[in-house]
C-alpha cells in the first residue's frame, strides 16, 4: 500500500486534524496520510455498522470543459470505454483510461454534473499515485475547444457506512433521497459542496468535494456526531479487499485489461459494439473469445493470510499466476486474496495453494464481493 518518493511528503487540508486525532501518518501517494487512528480493525468494523470518515483529498480533482456535452463526452470517450455519451446531469460512472495495447493507465471516476452555469463540464477523480501522469495523458489527447482544468484548491472527504445517510441529512436535509451514483451540488450547514453518493468500502456512503479552506470545518462537523469517526488508510484497504474492488498498481496496472480484471459491466454496451477507443482490439477480442487470465477471489482455509506477491499454485500444474491483494477480512474473520489465474483455472470451488514463505496454503477460487455490497438502491 505503501508508495514512497525520494521527495517530502505533501499534507492535505486535514493534515492537523489527523495529528489532533492521534493518527499514525505515513507516506503514501506522495502525501503524508493517516494509515490508522485507534487501530485497522476497530476502524473497519465502524465504518460496517456506523460511519467512517475518510479523508482522500489525495486524489486528483479535475474538470474536462467544452462548448457542449457531446464535444466534452466524445473526447473523454477517446480516452476510455465507457458511455459518456449516454451520462446525464447529476450522475456518476466508473472507467478506465486504457492504453493502446489495451493496458489500464488508470481507473477514475467521471460525473456529469447536474448544472455547469456555463460551458459543458465532466468533473473527474483520479488515483493519487496517477494524477499527474493521467493529467498530462488527457490534456496531451483532448481536441481542440476541450481543456483540463486540474482543482487543486479543493479537498475531498469520504462518509461511508449504513449510518452515513442518517448524518448527512441532518446536515443537508435531502442527501438521503440521493440514488447511487447519483451527485449533486449541496450546501451542508452552510458550505458549499459537491456531493456523490458513492464509495470504496462496498458500503452506502457518499464523497464530499469541498473547497480545501473549508475541508477542517466540514470534517470537524461531521466527526461532531456520535455515530461517526475517523478511518485510516489501513481500514480503507481491507474495507476495498472485502468488497472485491480493484486498486491501482496492485490489481489493474498497465499490463492488465478491463476483461482481464472483471470489470466488463463498466464498459458500455455501444462501445462494447462500436470500439473506438484505446486498446479496442485486444478489449474487444476478449469480450468476444474471453481473457487468457481472469481476476479471481481466493479464501484461504487457514488463518494465515497471502499477501500481494504470493504466488499461486494448482497441484499438479505448478505455479500458474499470483495474488495481487490479500490480507485479514475482519467482517469474516478470515484471511481473503484477489489474484490472476490463467482462465482454465477461474473457475469458483477450483483447489489452490498460495506459497507463503516457501509453505503452500490452501486455498479456493470464489465469487466476488467477499462481503456483500450495500450500497443504496
Amino acid at each position: 500500500m505503501d508508495l514512497q518518493s525520494d521527495s517530502p511528503p505533501k499534507q492535505t487540508a486535514l493534515h492537523g486534524a489527523h495529528l489532533a486525532h492521534g493518527a499514525r501518518m505515513v507516506p503514501f501517494a506522495g502525501y503524508d496520510m493517516p494509515v490508522q487512528y485507534t487501530g485497522i480493525i476497530a476502524e473497519h468494523q465502524q465504518t460496517r455498522t456506523s460511519a467512517g470518515l475518510f479523508d482522500v483529498s489525495h486524489m486528483g480533482q479535475a474538470s474536462l470543459v467544452g462548448p457542449d456535452h457531446e464535444t466534452v463526452a466524445r473526447a473523454l470517450e477517446a480516452l476510455c470505454p465507457a458511455d459518456i455519451l449516454g451520462l446525464t446531469p447529476g450522475r456518476q460512472r466508473y472507467s478506465q483510461l486504457t492504453m493502446s495495447d489495451g493496458g489500464i493507465l488508470d481507473d477514475f471516476m467521471v460525473t456529469c454534473p447536474a448544472a455547469t452555469g456555463g460551458a459543458a463540464r465532466l468533473l473527474l477523480v483520479l488515483n493519487a499515485s496517477r494524477k499527474e501522469i493521467d493529467s498530462a495523458h488527457i490534456a496531451a489527447n483532448l481536441p481542440a475547444g476541450v481543456t483540463l482544468e486540474r482543482h487543486e484548491d479543493r479537498a475531498l472527504i469520504a462518509l461511508q457506512g449504513p449510518k452515513s445517510a442518517d448524518v448527512l441529512g441532518k446536515l443537508s436535509p435531502g442527501v438521503c433521497a440521493m440514488a447511487f451514483m447519483g451527485a449533486v451540488n449541496r450546501t451542508i450547514a452552510g458550505i458549499p459542496t459537491h456531493v456523490s453518493r458513492s464509495g470504496y468500502t462496498g458500503e452506502d456512503g457518499y464523497e464530499i468535494s469541498v473547497a480545501a479552506s473549508q475541508a477542517a470545518e466540514l470534517w470537524d462537523m461531521l466527526l461532531a456526531d456520535p455515530a461517526v469517526a475517523p478511518i485510516g488508510l489501513g481500514a480503507r484497504d481491507s474495507l476495498r479487499l472485502e468488497a472485491g474492488l480493484c486498486l491501482y498498481g496492485h490489481d489493474i496496472d498497465e499490463t492488465t485489461s478491463p476483461v482481464e480484471a472483471g470489470l466488463v459491466w463498466s464498459i458500455g454496451k455501444r462501445r462494447r459494439e462500436q470500439g473506438g477507443f484505446p486498446g479496442d482490439q485486444r478489449i474487444l477480442r476478449e469480450l468476444r473469445d474471453g481473457p487468457a487470465r481472469r481476476r479471481v477471489g481466493l479464501a484461504l482455509e487457514g488463518r494465515a493470510p497471502a499477501r500481494e506477491g504470493a504466488e499461486i499454485l494448482v497441484p499438479g500444474q505448478g505455479v500458474v499466476g499470483v495474488v495481487t491483494s490479500g490480507g485479514f477480512a475482519p467482517s469474516l474473520n478470515a484471511p481473503i486474496a484477489m489474484g490472476y489465474v490463467p482462465a482454465a483455472f477461474a473457475a469458483p470451488g477450483t483447489q489452490v495453494e498460495l506459497l507463503v514463505r516457501g509453505r503452500g496454503l490452501p486455498a479456493r477460487i470464489v465469487p466476488m464481493p467477499f462481503f456483500p455490497h450495500r450500497y443504496h438502491r
